[in-house]
């Protein structure tokens, strides 16, 4: 449904502490090896360290992963050395002015930011599918000074995805509970979202 919407990336989402979507390894395993090569698959991980990211990797075997969470320097150097062809995603979850100086620091340690909404220093973590958006003044600020592609998530819905495009300029964007029902992804909002995304009429990307 979401390659036929127009989607770019399949956002595949491991063991969380929290938040929509979770997927067990084996099944993430099955989707990957269903797709047609050619799909850009990212599996979401939680997990902070170099090797227990590589268990998951090593059998999941996606184009890319989503890091949600925030490895220690080694634990980010020895993950890119040891994958040096898969896309590695750090997400940013913004919550004020100092994620500027943060996504600053991944510029030669990832090939791609992400900024989201979430909490990671919360009792139960968030790191995800909050439903939320955050300050787009921020992430703003963040896409007009990293080096490196800027994705934009965060309670992205059909109904503010042409507000974002135009006060923030990202590279594109991730989504998840914006185009759900029930817990399960929405096709006739999926497909509202994408034409909008997709449409460059009003100069957007």
């Amino acid at each position: 449904m979401a390659l036929s919407a127009g989607a770019s990336w399949l956002g595949l989402v491991s063991e969380m502490p929290s938040g929509p979507g979770v997927i067990p390894l084996e099944k993430i395993v099955e989707i990957v090896a269903s797709l047609p090569p050619e799909t850009r698959s990212v599996l979401l991980t939680s997990k902070l360290s170099c090797d227990e990211v590589l268990a998951q990797h090593s059998v999941a075997k996606t184009w890319g992963i989503q890091l949600v969470d925030k490895l220690s320097e080694p634990e980010l150097k020895k993950l890119r050395k040891s994958l040096p062809n898969t896309r590695l995603i750090q997400v940013i979850h913004v919550r004020d002015k100092t994620s500027i100086s943060e996504a600053g620091y991944y510029d030669d340690l990832v090939d791609i930011i992400l900024l989201d909404s979430g909490n990671p220093e919360a009792k139960t973590k968030t790191l995800g599918g909050t439903g939320e958006t955050h300050d787009w003044q921020i992430s703003r600020d963040i896409c007009a000074l990293s080096s490196l592609p800027v994705m934009l998530a965060g309670g992205l819905t059909p109904e503010n995805i042409k507000e974002a495009r135009t006060m923030v300029e990202p590279s594109g964007f991730d989504l998840c509970s914006g185009v759900r029902t029930a817990g399960k992804l929405d096709e006739v909002k999926l497909k509202k979202f994408m034409d909008i995304a997709l449409r460059n009429d009003d100069g957007g990307k």
